[in-house]
């Protein structure tokens, strides 16, 4: 299994609730029967006596704090996810619920009192003698301590967790890891794809969104059968009935279809993983909502723009010498993901909402145009055809004419509408 894949099925665990604190309390339930083995070893005598009364109140205190704590916090992220997907956006779900604070609070809180209760139980049915009832003691007094610094974190971070801003910023960080990594790789490992695709084509089994493609099994495939593959379905897009996934040049005799389309992963829902594009529609749709008269947010709606910027220019911003990844799966070919549609998936959006408010088109404007000035020659034509398209409704909805002459100056860099892609 390559690297690749592991961190795409590692990413799916740090999805589901339950995988921290099933592992934390499988330790908590270790740690107790380890305290045990310190009746065994030779310094066992030298060991201070504890108090079973102690310690028997210190675990029962535990115990029943500790559920009531974890049922709070349970709650607590629970409102918070309802907040994150109906405020921002219900695609914002996934970046929220990894959060690895409050997952970790879940776990030490669940944690905490399974050994409570399997510590006390241990106790009262004399399972431990003097050496293990003081490393049990210690290790209650270790968990404890872990409990108070993991819930005045947790505080902190539950205050934010579901809001606004806060969804915004893990947006952010999980488009900008995406944008990374395809940007040190832009053809997935493999050589850039040229011209038409050509050869036998290999359709996707079920209707959905490619998540993932496993480019080292498609490369060992296409070495074992002396074939070479065309990628023709990135991860994003939308598969269906007669919708290539793949091409294979060559006779259509020695294909094996099921092999090739078994390494694309393919789901109900987008990921941000390998899908660099759709966290720039998931920025975009919370500027929409944003926008939306019955939220009526135009701040928001600043903020995203601001985001979109700072994720082009580390688009658009040279790899050092060392970061490039030369291409290892040479069979495989790929393409690479073409700006203007990255731009269609950033700007459209908030370029129709917020047509009638001057302030976000003034600022999405500006941003066009830094955008536009960096050098990349796509990446300025794209920016240039949005800030037409822009200028072109707010021209039709903005009824104060002292507005739209002022967006007519911060838009005249872009030059007369035209067709899409012409500059």
């Amino acid at each position: 299994m390559s690297a690749e894949r592991l961190r795409f099925v590692f990413n799916r665990f740090r999805e589901r609730l339950w995988v921290k604190p099933l592992g934390v309390a499988l330790l908590s339930i270790a740690a107790v029967f380890l305290a045990s083995l310190a009746d065994d070893i030779w310094l066992a005598r030298f060991f201070p006596r504890t108090a079973v009364d102690a310690l028997e109140t210190l675990l029962s205190i535990m115990a029943s704090s500790m559920l009531v704590i974890a049922t709070f916090s349970v709650g607590s992220m629970v409102a918070a996810y309802n907040a994150a997907s109906s405020s921002a956006t219900p695609r914002s779900f996934g970046v929220v619920v990894a959060d690895d604070v409050s997952q970790n609070a879940l776990s030490t809180f669940i944690g905490a009192f399974i050994f409570s209760i399997v510590a006390i139980t241990a106790v009262k049915n004399n399972g431990f003698e003097a050496a293990g009832l003081f490393v049990l003691f210690v290790l209650t007094v270790l968990v404890f301590a872990l409990v108070i610094f993991t819930f005045v974190r947790w505080v902190d971070r539950i205050a934010r967790l579901g809001r606004m801003g806060s969804t915004i910023d893990k947006v952010e960080a999980a488009t900008t890891e995406a944008l990374q990594r395809r940007r040190r790789a832009p053809t997935l490992g493999g050589v850039p794809a040229e011209g038409a695709p050509v050869g036998q084509a290999v359709f996707a089994p079920s209707v959905g969104y490619v998540q993932q493609i496993d480019m080292v099994r498609l490369q060992a495939w296409a070495e074992q059968a002396g074939r070479r593959v065309r990628v023709a379905a990135l991860p994003g897009a939308f598969l269906f009935p007669g919708r290539a996934l793949a091409y294979v040049p060559g006779p259509a005799e020695g294909v094996d279809h099921d092999e090739v389309a078994a390494a694309f992963d393919i789901g109900d829902e987008r990921l941000f993983d390998d899908d660099p594009r759709f966290g720039l529609v998931v920025l975009s749709e919370i500027a929409g909502r944003a926008l939306s008269p019955g939220v009526n947010d135009p701040g928001t709606a600043i903020d995203v723009i601001g985001t979109l910027v700072r994720l082009f220019a580390l688009w658009r911003a040279p790899c050092p010498a060392d970061e490039p990844a030369r291409p290892i799966h040479d069979r495989v070919a790929v393409p690479g993901i073409d700006i203007a549609d990255m731009f269609d998936d950033a700007f459209t959006a908030i370029g129709r909402d917020g047509a009638d408010t001057v302030e976000v088109v003034l600022r999405l404007l500006k941003a066009l145009h830094a955008l536009a000035d960096g050098g990349d020659v796509a990446m300025a034509a794209a920016a240039r055809w949005h800030a037409r398209r822009a200028l072109a409704c707010a021209e039709s909805r903005l009824p104060v004419a002292v507005d739209l002459a002022r967006v007519r100056e911060a838009g005249a860099f872009a030059g007369p509408l035209a067709m899409h892609g012409a500059d």
